[in-house]
């Protein structure tokens, strides 16, 4: 941990014992890490790019791209590389089993629902609504041409769907058809809240 090392150490030294899913707590700890350290990274070839381009800064676009940069950044460091902090850190695993899928809709979910612990049913439901709203809400305000609620909810099915496809190789995650659905449920949910009241507040402005 690079950025939030002495703010986590705090943390851990006073909840580590109190916290049953304290666990959860060092994962966000770390991903929010890698996130900062690549968005940094990120806002300097940013930078550069536009100078080599003669191009101005223009705030409000950069400021939309930079927050859905981050997002996808930490999503992904929450998903797929959560033990991985550079690239020559991945390690793909081709010899997997398909059987370790879970190709039956909505059959742990169930399961969650009835077992012992109500927080990973919660993570596991609501998060992955909630990760992806995100998704649908800012990436029609950055599409060039007019958005479209098909385009939206593709992409956010394709991007949740390379996402369990990384864990599956990364062997850093369970592939489960269920995140696919409720991450698609959180694009449709996103791209409905940017329909009732981002869109028409674009439009007055225009």
């Amino acid at each position: 941990m690079y950025l939030l090392g002495p703010l986590y150490r705090v943390v851990a030294e006073n909840y580590q014992e109190r916290i049953n899913h304290f666990p959860l707590i060092r994962l966000i700890f770390y991903s929010l890490d890698k996130a900062l350290l690549y968005f940094i990274l990120f806002l300097g070839l940013r930078i550069i790019y536009l100078r080599l381009k003669g191009r101005p800064w223009r705030w409000g676009p950069e400021i939309l791209r930079g927050i859905f940069t981050f997002y996808l950044l930490l999503l992904l460091a929450l998903t797929v590389f959560r033990g991985i902090y550079f690239p020559w850190q991945v390690k793909i695993y081709w010899q997997r089993s398909l059987s370790v899928i879970n190709l039956q809709p909505l059959t742990e979910t169930i399961k969650l629902q009835y077992g012992q612990s109500i927080i990973d049913f919660i993570y596991n439901f609501y998060g992955n609504i909630l990760w992806f709203i995100p998704f649908g809400l800012l990436q029609p305000l950055l599409q060039k041409r007019r958005p479209h609620f098909i385009s939206t909810v593709l992409l956010g099915m394709l991007l949740s769907f390379s996402i369990e496809t990384m864990q599956f190789f990364l062997a850093t995650g369970v592939a489960d058809i269920d995140d696919l659905i409720f991450n698609t449920c959180g694009a449709v949910i996103g791209y409905w809240l940017y329909w009732l009241f981002i869109r028409p507040f674009c439009r007055r402005n225009k």
